[in-house]
Formats: C-alpha cells, sequence, structure tokens
C-alpha cells in the first residue's frame, strides 16, 4: 500500500476520510476512513466497482462535497471544512476537470469555452483569449478554435475540455471517465493526450471502471465498500495509441 508516503510534495492528503448520508433516520456510511497521499506529478487512476464509494470520493477531491469526517488538504490548503464559496475559489484556482460528457456550453466558440474558468478567476478578455489559444495549441485544435461543439466530433469536444481543464494551470487534474463517450480507438488518442499532460508536468487523477484505460496511469488505486482494496504501482509500459 502507498497510503504512508512522505506527504512534502503532496498535492492531495488525505487522513480518516469519511462520509455518510442519512436515508430518513438510517446512516449510510459510502466512506470508511480512507487515508492517501497523491505527490505532485503522479498519474492515478481510482477504480472500483459500483457502490465502492469512488464516486463519492471523487467528488470530494474535486471539492464538490465535503467529507463527513477526517483531513483533506489540497496543495496546502485544508478544505475539510471550508464553506462553499471558498471551496467554489479553491475549485476553480487549483482543480481541472475533464468529465465523461464534456459539459461545454453549446453556445459558445471552443475558445470561449476554455477560456471559461479565466471569466470566472477575472482575467482580462484579451490576456483570457491569447492563454486559451496556447491550451488549444497543446491539443492541436487551434483551427477549431471558433467552433461551436455541435460542429466537433467527440474527440474533439473531449480536447476541448482538457484544454479547458489546462487553462488555469491548476495543481491536478481530475478527469471522470474521460472515454466513456469515445470510441475505442479516440479513447487511445485522448489517453495518449493525457500521458502528455503528465509528462510536462501535471499531476492527473483518472477515474475510470475500464481496465485497458487504467493501464495508462502510474499507479492504480481500487476501493471496494468504502475502503481502500489495493494501491499498486504500474510497472508495465503505458499502452500507446496503436494498441
Amino acid at each position: 500500500m502507498e497510503q504512508n508516503q512522505d506527504r512534502t510534495e503532496a498535492v492531495i492528503a488525505l487522513e480518516g476520510i469519511r462520509k455518510s448520508y442519512f436515508m430518513g433516520r438510517q446512516e449510510l456510511e459510502v466512506l470508511k476512513g480512507i487515508s492517501l497521499t497523491i505527490r505532485r506529478n503522479e498519474y492515478v487512476a481510482l477504480m472500483g466497482p459500483s457502490g465502492s464509494g469512488k464516486s463519492t470520493l471523487m467528488n470530494i477531491l474535486g471539492c464538490l462535497d465535503s467529507p463527513s469526517a477526517g483531513t483533506y488538504v489540497l496543495n496546502g490548503h485544508d478544505v475539510s471544512t471550508m464553506a462553499d464559496n471558498d471551496l467554489a475559489e479553491i475549485r476553480n484556482k487549483e482543480i481541472g476537470f475533464v468529465f465523461q460528457q464534456f459539459n461545454l456550453l453549446p453556445r459558445l466558440s471552443a475558445l470561449e469555452n476554455v477560456a471559461l474558468p479565466l471569466v470566472y478567476a477575472g482575467i482580462a478578455r484579451k490576456l483570457r483569449n491569447e492563454m486559451a489559444m496556447e491550451v488549444l495549441r497543446k491539443v492541436d485544435l487551434t483551427e477549431r478554435s471558433h467552433h461551436r461543439p455541435n460542429e466537433l466530433s467527440g474527440g474533439q469536444c473531449q480536447r476541448v475540455a482538457i484544454a479547458r481543464a489546462l487553462v488555469n494551470n491548476p495543481s491536478i487534474i481530475l478527469a471522470d471517465e474521460p472515454t466513456g463517450n469515445l470510441d475505442s480507438k479516440t479513447s487511445h488518442e485522448i489517453m495518449e493526450l493525457f500521458n502528455h499532460i503528465h509528462a510536462e508536468g501535471n499531476s492527473v487523477v483518472l477515474v475510470t471502471h475500464e481496465e485497458d484505460i487504467s493501464r495508462f496511469a502510474r499507479r492504480v488505486i481500487r476501493l471496494r465498500d468504502g475502503v481502500l482494496e489495493s494501491d499498486r504501482l504500474n510497472t508495465a509500459p503505458a499502452p500507446t495509441a496503436a494498441l
């Protein structure tokens, strides 16, 4: 198990994280004391069957939900007990999200979708457009920058979403089933892009139920019944898009 790593270079440090929900008077404990460290420039796949607590843990990692107990330190910020407004600010600054459904605004161009986090950050239009165009270049979409989502393929839409996740230079990229709506060839192309993003020094947490997709990560963490079942390093070379 990799839980007790040196935390000095941790971008994520969880200690005793618990999460319960109430259904009437009945308490349902979903996470049962998760302790976990993810260091800078790690590439982690988070896996688990339905009901394992994987989605709940992802929501806590993404500051979309707060734990019932335990401590969560994100890039030096204790976010465990933050108010919603403070959480929203940290989320926009520290986390880049990539979702299965892309979550692009249909009336905005690719460039405008990518620039959206910079609008919330209060960056002037000229600069944010320059920053957005730079990350679109990284995902090889500069020629499609003024196209709307309905004018793009699924793979192109996911590239726009990845560019949007990168534009704020976040502490961590959190990708939730990022290939779930893509065919096999496009899925592997997107995962090659994540390989490149990781190689440039980004920390990536990939939530997936697909074993072949998890093979791209350097470390695989499995949950079952609200606890860590296993935490191991991937020793085999990462797959390539040709596989």
